[in-house]
């Protein structure tokens, strides 16, 4: 049967340009999607800054622009869940059945830590939030996690550009000491928030190696204080190296974003 309805061309400019952006490896900016797609520097520019404001494109600190957390967000939603979160999921389930912990996988997007899958904890009292939700990339144990699989100058970058909030009495706001801190959590593979971020939950994570450099990946396990025994950290650090070592393998010897 044949459809007979008004093509919205806006509609296919903005599928080609993602389109485009699939295909390139690294971000794009404005000019370069203008010349590859022949199309106007200004219907390019309102059409991205659109689909930024949709989050379903971000830019990046040098101002060209990469597929945004919508897309994890809705792949997630609708089932058809990307590479990482079907991969990464059933380590979540084994963490939090072996540790009891709520359990989190989170991207950066921007200055943010995104959580983009979960499994809470169905044990007594639980630690939990929402899909989708942003935390601040320089706070916490993810965000960490996150900014250790970046390199010196754009950690510096970032913290240059900003001001650490003082979240708790815990919280550094010491630029120099905080970058000492990440720095750390590149050598030992592992970060470690004692109510740093929120008083009373205590957060270990893990970064995640894609073989995607421009996507940054970390697991976190969360807790209340009062439920946290050195014993039982101990074995949960172990647990979560142990599984950003087999995810890391996995994701470096396949072509599982292919």
């Amino acid at each position: 049967m044949t459809r007979h309805f008004k093509r919205v061309p806006a509609i296919d400019k903005s599928f080609a340009i993602l389109k485009l952006l699939s295909e390139s490896p690294p971000p794009l900016g404005i000019s370069e999607i203008s010349n590859r797609l022949s199309l106007s520097k200004s219907t390019v520019y309102n059409l991205m800054y659109t689909l930024e404001d949709l989050e379903i494109v971000e830019q990046t600190l040098e101002g060209k622009f990469r597929f945004g957390l919508q897309l994890y967000l809705l792949g997630n939603r609708s089932g058809r869940r990307s590479a990482l979160i079907q991969t990464a999921h059933p380590y979540l389930e084994e963490i939090n059945r072996a540790t009891k912990l709520s359990a989190f996988l989170g991207i950066r997007s921007g200055r943010h830590a995104v959580i983009v899958d979960k499994v809470d904890s169905a044990f007594d009292i639980k630690v939990s939030t929402d899909i989708g939700m942003r935390l601040p990339l320089l706070a916490g144990a993810g965000g960490k996690a996150l900014l250790s699989m970046l390199p010196d100058e754009e950690i510096d970058q970032l913290l240059d550009d900003a001001n650490l909030k003082k979240f708790t009495p815990r919280t550094s706001t010491d630029k120099a000491r905080f970058k000492q801190s990440v720095i750390r959590v590149r050598e030992e593979c592992f970060a470690f928030d004692d109510q740093e971020y929120i008083d009373g939950i205590v957060a270990m994570a893990v970064p995640i190696k894609t073989r995607q450099p421009k996507l940054q990946a970390a697991i976190w396990a969360v807790r209340l204080k009062q439920q946290a025994r050195k014993g039982r950290l101990s074995s949960a650090r172990k647990l979560m190296v142990d599984t950003a070592d087999k995810l890391s393998t996995r994701f470096m010897l396949t072509d599982l974003f292919n």
